[in-house]
């Protein structure tokens, strides 16, 4: 079926490979993008917590 399930795993995955970003304090590369207080854009990481912008 188009536009199953599968579609929004392929754009995270996607998403994943272009970024590469990975944690300044414990080097994982489980990085959550959100958006800031004041519109901006901030990473957390999902494995140890510490976040940067």
């Amino acid at each position: 079926m188009p536009g199953g399930g599968d579609e929004g795993d392929e754009r995270l995955l996607a998403a994943e490979v272009r970024t590469h970003l990975n944690c300044p304090s414990c080097g994982s590369f489980h990085v959550a993008q959100v958006l800031g207080d004041n519109g901006g854009i901030s990473y957390v990481c999902t494995a140890c917590g510490h976040s940067w912008s």
